[in-house]
Formats: C-alpha cells, sequence, structure tokens
C-alpha cells in the first residue's frame, strides 16, 4: 500500500512560527560550530529541506528543523519553507524525539530528561511503547531514565563527556549507602566499569560470610535455585507493570492518570534495578557450583 503523505508545503513568514511548547531539548538556542556550517550552507544553497510545522489556534509551531529555522532567522529570511502538517502534541514530541536520537543530537541526560516527560510527565505510553517508538530497547530506555537518580554533580559530568554512561549505569543501580564510598573513588580515579563492579563485588563479599564446609556449600546451591527463581518472578511482574501502564492510558482520565503512572514507574524501575541486582548475585554464586 502506497503511503499518503498529507502534509501540505508552502513558504510561510518566520514571524507566524513559533518554537515547540513540547521540545524534547532546551538548547536549541545555543550556537555552535555545527550551526555555523549549516548557516554557511544556507547562505549559499538556501534551504533545501523545508522544516516541518504544524498549525495552531495562532500561528504554527515547529515540529522539526529547530536549528534550520534559526539559520535561517539568523539570515534575516522573512519566508521559509515549510511542511505543514496536523498532529497530536504526542505526535509532535515523538518526532522531535526521534530525530534528536537519530541525529545523535542529544546527551545521555537530555535523554533521560526526554524519556521521563514522555512516560511520566505526560503520561503519553510506558516504557515499552516509547522503546518502540525510538527504536531503541526498553532497558536502553530504562536505564536512560535511572540516570536521574544520580546527584546533580554526577548528571553535569555525564552531560559534559566528563563520565562514561556506562559507568554511571552502574553507579545508578548500587545501594544508596554504598553509592557515595563508590563515587567518591570514581571521581578521584575515573573508574571504568570493570573496576566499579570489582568494587561493588568487594563490597558485596565485605557483607557477606565466605562459604566454608560441606554445608555452607549445599546452601549456596539453594541460593543460586531461588535467586534463578526470583529473576523469574521479577521479569514476569516487570510485565504485568507494562500491561498495568498500558491499561491505565486506556481506562483512566488524563486529569487522575499523571500521578498513577509515576508511581507505578518508580516501581518499574525499582523492579529493574533488582531484576539486575539479583542477576549480578546469581552470577557471582554460580562460581561456587562449578
Amino acid at each position: 500500500m502506497e503511503f499518503f503523505d498529507p502534509s501540505i508545503v508552502e513558504h510561510i513568514e518566520m514571524k507566524m512560527i513559533k518554537p515547540s511548547q513540547f521540545a524534547v531539548r532546551n538548547k536549541f538556542q545555543k550556537i555552535s560550530p555545527e550551526d555555523d556550517s549549516l548557516v554557511a550552507s544556507i547562505r549559499e544553497h538556501g534551504l533545501l529541506q523545508p522544516i516541518l510545522i504544524r498549525p495552531l489556534t495562532q500561528g504554527f509551531e515547529i515540529v522539526a528543523g529547530h536549528r534550520r529555522f534559526q539559520a535561517c532567522r539568523s539570515l534575516r529570511y522573512r519566508f521559509v519553507a515549510c511542511k505543514i502538517r496536523e498532529m497530536s502534541d504526542k505526535n509532535a514530541y515523538e518526532i522531535q524525539l526521534t530525530e534528536n536520537m537519530q541525529r545523535k543530537a542529544m546527551d545521555a541526560i537530555e535523554e533521560a530528561e526526554a524519556f521521563r516527560r514522555y512516560v511520566i510527565d505526560f503520561g503519553w505510553g510506558g516504557v515499552s511503547e516509547l522503546a518502540k517508538k525510538i527504536g531503541m530497547s526498553e532497558e536502553y530506555v530504562s536505564h536512560r531514565i535511572n540516570l536521574l537518580k544520580l546527584p546533580s554533580s554526577l548528571k553535569e559530568r555525564i552531560a559534559a563527556n566528563k563520565l562514561n554512561v556506562s559507568c554511571a549505569i552502574e553507579l545508578s543501580n548500587i545501594p544508596f549507602e554504598a553509592q557515595s564510598e563508590i563515587i567518591e573513588q570514581e571521581s578521584d580515579n575515573n573508574l571504568t566499569v570493570r573496576q566499579i563492579r570489582e568494587i561493588k563485588s568487594h563490597l558485596r563479599n565485605v557483607e557477606r560470610k565466605s562459604f566454608t564446609g560441606s554445608t555452607e556449600f549445599k546452601k549456596s546451591i539453594q541460593i543460586l535455585k531461588v535467586t534463578k527463581k526470583t529473576t523469574l518472578a521479577l521479569k514476569i511482574l516487570l510485565a504485568r507493570l507494562d500491561n498495568l501502564i498500558d491499561e491505565i492510558h486506556e481506562t483512566v482520565e488524563p486529569a487522575q492518570r499523571c500521578e498513577v503512572i509515576n508511581f507505578l514507574m518508580e516501581t518499574r524501575l525499582k523492579v529493574h534495578s533488582m531484576i539486575d541486582d539479583a542477576i549480578r548475585f546469581r552470577n557471582s554464586n554460580s562460581k561456587i557450583s562449578d
């Protein structure tokens, strides 16, 4: 079946176009070398790709092409070529998010905040739905949102590319009481993912008694069996939470939806963290039974 594009392409006066009220980023006003290159290209060749806008009650709103719009504004364009299309707030946000993800224009914290707004603030869908929309895994989306639990100092380092995202994810999945000690070491020594995992393993070993004698060995086997069942039970719970979130989107009024979804998403993140802990605990004990 051939795709029908209902969009209309026209030249619209610049003053009639507004930035998106649901912008996934807050940095469109920053000027970068990439923006200077775009301005030079448009000055020489003109705007080769129209910006995507949608009609409002008064004027129009940018959906995709904020940088192109700002470049045309800097060149004092009065009119700009636009592709006009009717769409909902949710669809407009999804298009913006997908475009920025494809261009890799956002840092990990910007992604995390954009994902949180979609799932929690706006209540447009669960992690599963968002992951499908942007072509990423559920784990990717959950881990990004989980980064927002880190201290502001670490989030600033992530945004400035001074802390590896994989290391940050490891730090976000540890108990709060142990977090400060590892964070302090990471800040001083720029630890790798492997080093952070070794420190976390060491902390667990300090708290856990050593396994000695046949009785303790048999006990370790039982622990492995229980942790495997625990992981499976938690994954089942995760699937049920996703179904519940999707059900709420269909049955609960928007005014009451946000608080409930916020609670369920917090619960989902805790369950995801519990699964990670269970898998790590199971793996650390598997060496005993080999």
